[in-house]
């Protein structure tokens, strides 16, 4: 029977939060449960975002630390937006930025699955259309993370958002026509040596699923489901990441901007579309990178790296799985659920991508709440609360619908969840991962949501502290086996 330890007891026992990566056929085993230190938690949550200055953010102290060395790799610091986040009252309380996220999220999820499960968002336009405010709803990333780039000639340093589920590269151009605020001068196309325009019968233009033309010149728009969106003329530019230049690389050059992007001057689009940066970095790289989330709460920031170099020896790698109706999106095989290191009893067809295109798994640094159909969400929820009975329940807080009361308790014990994919490997979350803080007054619900439709995403709650790696170029994702 799991227990748990109030306030004035002491803790005696105390487990590392480390994710566990295994393989169905190997003899290594992992604990069935593990201990969830709520003081800390609530701690993390409870931090108060500092808006950092640009005094803060020299290139030499902070942004373009060079790691490229002979493993061929490029490595940049990942930041939570919450360390960009205003200074106002609101933005220090948990519960205010907890609802904030969430919102975020069901907006990004319900473009998701509407995109991924045969919805029509996608809206093609006219010419004249570029000039108007309409926006497609293509909603592409809630921007949860940022990372700090060069862009032009010479390099002017830009907060840029990052998606796993988007392609296009974009960020704020002079002149302005409307602009929300960002962090550093908005990017003047005129003082870059490197910029130039993309004309409409580029083949870059071709690659482009919303492209326009007006005076000769290729133009883009995306949109956001939030009502964000950026709309502008492509270019060919160079972006410095550390101190590897990378030369005519394509990126949207945008005139009129609106959203919720928190200080940053645009989107760095990692998805498996040609446009995608990864998808240009092409032979560079070798379609290879890989990236360490840190949870919000703590003061160090995660890692973005690419190149073959990135690639960690000892990762457990699950094949990606080719959608080639979304090709943007990075699809895995995903077997099943466990709870308390006891497969739960859910049919591995539930999780499986069809040949139509629907359905499927998708890894997403966008989407902050994991996302199951609701027939294995109930039964992989129901499986929790029958070895968590002994912890105080509490109401349902926004999209959970399980949810703890843990105040005045120092630690509690908790069972394990993990994920089995497909070919063995089974990823066993670290329990900051599935049981999170929603206020400060002790909170903590189940950090997973139901779809109504029959996709699944696999959100960046359950992915911080893991080192997840992409080898496009074989087609794997790779979990560990390092933490960050």
């Amino acid at each position: 029977m799991f227990f748990s330890l109030p306030l004035f007891k002491l803790l005696l026992i105390t487990l590392p939060l480390l994710c566990l990566i295994t393989t169905s056929t190997s003899t290594a085993s992992f604990p069935d449960f593990q201990h969830l230190n709520v003081n800390e938690s609530i701690a993390a949550a409870k931090t108060i975002p500092v808006k950092l200055s640009l005094s803060q953010l020299h290139d030499d102290e902070v942004v373009f630390r060079n790691h490229n060395d002979t493993s061929g790799k490029w490595k940049l610091k990942l930041l939570h937006r919450d360390k960009l986040s205003s200074t106002t009252a609101n933005s220090h309380d948990n519960r205010h930025r907890f609802h904030a996220r969430m919102q975020r999220d069901v907006k990004r999820v319900a473009h998701l699955t509407r995109r991924l499960s045969g919805g029509k968002d996608a809206v093609k336009y006219d010419v004249e259309d570029f000039g108007t405010d309409v926006m497609s709803g293509m909603e592409q990333g809630s921007g949860e993370y940022f990372v700090r780039i060069g862009v032009g000639s010479p390099p002017r340093s830009q907060f840029m958002v990052i998606d796993s589920g988007s392609d296009i590269v974009w960020v704020q151009c002079q002149p302005c026509n409307q602009c929300y605020k960002q962090s550093d001068p908005v990017f003047n196309p005129a003082d870059s040596a490197s910029f130039t325009g993309v004309s409409c019968s580029s083949a870059v233009c071709d690659r482009l699923e919303n492209a326009g033309c007006h005076a000769g010149r290729c133009r883009y728009e995306v949109s956001y489901g939030d009502g964000s969106y950026t709309k502008g003329t492509l270019a060919l530019e160079t972006l410095t990441v550390g101190r590897t230049t990378v030369r005519n690389l394509a990126i949207g050059c945008g005139h009129r901007n609106q959203g919720m992007f928190v200080g940053a001057a645009g989107l760095l689009g990692l998805g498996g579309g040609s446009l995608s940066f990864v998808g240009q970095l092409g032979g560079q790289t070798g379609g290879a990178f890989s990236y360490c989330l840190v949870s919000r709460g703590t003061g160090a920031s995660g890692s973005l790296e690419f190149g073959r170099g990135a690639l960690p020896v000892g990762a457990a790698w699950v094949p990606l799985v080719r959608n080639p109706r979304a090709t943007s999106f990075y699809y895995v095989g995903l077997s099943g659920l466990g709870v308390g290191g006891m497969r739960v009893p859910i049919s591995e067809d539930v999780f499986r991508l069809n040949q139509l295109g629907y359905g499927g798994v998708v890894m997403d640094t966008g989407t902050a709440v994991t996302r199951l159909p609701t027939v294995a969400y109930e039964a992989f929820r129901d499986s929790f609360l029958a070895q968590t009975g002994n912890l105080p329940r509490a109401s349902g807080v926004s999209i959970f619908d399980t949810c703890y009361n843990l105040f005045g308790f120092v630690s509690v014990r908790v069972p394990t969840v993990s994920f089995y994919f497909s070919g063995g490997p089974i990823l066993t979350l670290p329990a900051n991962n599935f049981l999170i803080p929603v206020d400060d007054a002790g909170t903590f619900c189940f950090a997973f949501a139901p779809s109504p439709s029959g996709l699944s995403i696999i959100g960046n709650i359950q992915q911080e502290g893991i080192q997840i790696s992409f080898d496009g170029a074989n087609g794997f994702v790779g979990f560990g086996p390092n933490v960050c």
